[in-house]
């Protein structure tokens, strides 16, 4: 494979710095806006990182089965796929999704006890995320039990939405969104599994992450279907120009390239994405403008910086304009 990008410094310059906006946003723990998505989102990606190891599950039901306070979030193991990932110490990063809602909500920490039917996450980072992965993929406007292909690799390559966990070499989680049109997205080929980059995603900490702790995790959806693929294998980044090629879109192709080698794949239903039941959707919950938690986030944020986006921020509908236009000009 050529064109590797092996070190922080050749990724920066490929890709630029970490998006200042998303730490400004970053909070440390649950605020009555996130408290309030929480209550409404029928579905969690989590990923559970172990030392060097990430695992991905999920987790879904009613709106309002995760639970949680200023400092804790709360998660009853029967409703995660796999709630043995879920062991005291072990990091934690979750994005949390709403019916018709491009943005998602990102909830970092660790997990502080599993006791009886309760996994309790103390709260360390919690910020929303912009929605251009659910844009691309058109996520919300699937039908329930849409055909899927009954083969690996082809639903792989069928798959329109996907969550990359990866985790710090201090053992902190982190979950990123990806979407895109099918064919697009992520493709098997010659043993490995090639996943695009889209603008909007937090790349800078799962890139950092993988050129440190290589070890990954991911799972793809076909949305409006209930099978899930599911990944664990090793991650390197390419900036090959022949690679990126494959996966054009609009004329645009990729920065980068992920390829996933020693890939361990198994397609199976999800009784998380059963239960949550997010097909058809048809409208948004009621009280949640994901423009104002990201405004809110800034104001609670105290570095000086986020008080300086917050005040300029502050004209009403400002915010959301500004992220409409950015999606409809940067969504490739």
């Amino acid at each position: 494979m050529n064109h590797l990008i092996t070190t922080v410094e050749g990724l920066e310059n490929r890709i630029g710095k970490a998006i200042a906006m998303i730490q400004l946003k970053t909070i440390d723990h649950l605020d009555e806006g996130a408290l309030l998505w929480l209550s409404k989102s029928p579905v969690m990606f989590a990923g559970f990182g172990n030392g060097p190891d990430i695992s991905l599950t999920l987790g879904g039901g009613d709106p309002g089965w995760a639970q949680g306070d200023t400092h804790e979030l709360r998660l009853p193991t029967a409703l995660l796929d796999d709630p043995a990932l879920a062991r005291p110490g072990v990091g934690f990063g979750s994005v949390f999704l709403l019916p018709a809602i491009s943005e998602v909500l990102r909830v970092n920490g660790t997990v502080a006890s599993v006791n009886g039917d309760v996994v309790t996450v103390s709260v360390k980072e919690c910020y929303s995320h912009c929605g251009k992965a659910l844009i691309r993929s058109a996520f919300w406007s699937a039908l329930p039990g849409v055909a899927v292909p009954d083969e690996v690799a082809a639903f792989v390559a069928a798959s329109r939405f996907m969550a990359l966990a990866t985790v710090d070499v201090h053992g902190s989680a982190d979950v990123s969104p990806k979407g895109d049109q099918a064919a697009a997205l992520a493709r098997l080929e010659g043993g490995l599994v090639w996943v695009a980059d889209r603008p909007g995603n937090k790349r800078i900490d799962s890139f950092r992450n993988i050129l440190t702790q290589p070890h990954v995790a991911a799972m793809f959806l076909i949305p409006g279907s209930t099978q899930v693929a599911y990944l664990s294998g090793t991650a390197q980044i390419t900036a090959d120009e022949t690679v990126r090629a494959h996966f054009a879109v609009q004329h645009k192709i990729p920065a980068l390239v992920t390829a996933l080698a020693d890939a361990a794949l198994s397609l199976r239903g999800s009784q998380a994405l059963a239960r949550a039941n997010l097909w058809p959707v048809a409208s948004p919950p009621e009280g949640i403008d994901p423009h104002q938690l990201g405004l809110a986030h800034l104001r609670l944020n105290k570095s000086l910086g986020a008080r300086m986006v917050g005040t300029m921020m502050s004209v009403p509908g400002l915010m959301g304009k500004l992220m409409d236009e950015d999606y409809k000009k940067n969504l490739y």
